[in-house]
């Protein structure tokens, strides 16, 4: 079975600047997903689902189901017959397990790439967030096409990470104005994949047909700087991975970075958006 990972690796620290082996990205614990960016996925989880209009009864596969944040969303949103989540991080897969002991839910450790399932073994086949991180997200989008029922649907959504994913362009802009390494690790950068076009042709390429995109906007409220600063100190993710790996004094640096540039309301409040680009395709 091909794998596929992601890890994070930053190393050394110093007044220069962090040591960059290289953008691997650690999703590793869900306690600290969550208050970064499970939180927010769940939001946009349920708009995806009002989208896409899942049947009563459906079964459905979560591919790269992370934390469980879309399979518990289809699971309180909709009414399934049953919930497949599968995700490369055994760590991932065990919180999502303690998190939603719902009995038509199951979760394993897989690959996108490479599914252990027969042809047409689910009614819609699903995934959050995750195909950018996919080293062939091709593949993985042909493992979703086979496993999916001719009458059924794959669909997905990702960060729009270059544009209205507003927490982390605030970060990424700030990071890439006091070091100029930052650059090659921005998300929207590194992920061309995150938009509607590149969305498109893969699901073409896949040759699903009626394949459709929408963005879907919400609204991420930080009741105050630290609300929106502590999840970044977790080190889950990219952005949080850069700034754990710089020197106390330069994550103060950027910290203070990012504030001033941050709009607070009145009363302390940080209104952002979050934007995500979602795709739909029938086999």
């Amino acid at each position: 079975m091909r794998r596929w990972s992601r890890t994070w690796s930053i190393t050394g620290g110093s007044r220069s600047g962090p040591s960059i082996e290289g953008p691997k990205d650690t999703w590793a614990s869900g306690l600290h997903y969550e208050p970064f960016i499970g939180r927010w996925s769940r939001k946009v989880a349920a708009e995806f689902l009002a989208w896409i209009s899942l049947p009563p009864g459906s079964r459905v596969l979560d591919v790269g189901c992370g934390t469980g944040a879309l399979s518990q969303s289809v699971l309180q949103n909709t009414s399934p017959g049953s919930v497949t989540g599968i995700d490369p991080s055994p760590e991932f897969v065990s919180f999502a397990r303690q998190q939603i002991p719902d009995q038509r839910a199951t979760f394993k450790v897989g690959s996108a790439e490479s599914m252990e399932f027969p042809d047409a073994a689910f009614n819609a086949t699903l995934s959050a967030l995750v195909l950018n991180f996919v080293p062939h997200p091709d593949l993985a989008v042909a493992e979703m096409r086979r496993v999916t029922l001719a009458s059924g649907f794959v669909a997905a959504y990702l960060w729009d990470y270059s544009g209205r994913m507003e927490l982390l362009r605030y970060f990424w802009d700030a990071a890439g104005s006091l070091d100029e390494r930052a650059l090659e690790l921005d998300e929207g950068r590194r992920f061309p994949l995150c938009r509607p076009e590149p969305l498109r042709q893969l699901f073409d390429s896949a040759e699903l047909r009626n394949v459709e995109v929408r963005p879907i906007d919400i609204d991420t409220v930080f009741r105050d700087f630290n609300d929106y600063w502590d999840p970044i100190l977790g080190g889950q993710g990219p952005a949080p991975g850069y700034a754990m790996s710089l020197t106390e004094g330069r994550r103060e640096e950027l910290r203070d970075r990012i504030r001033g540039t941050l709009p607070v309301s009145g009363d302390g409040s940080i209104r952002l958006t979050a934007r995500a680009w979602a795709v739909r395709g029938t086999p």
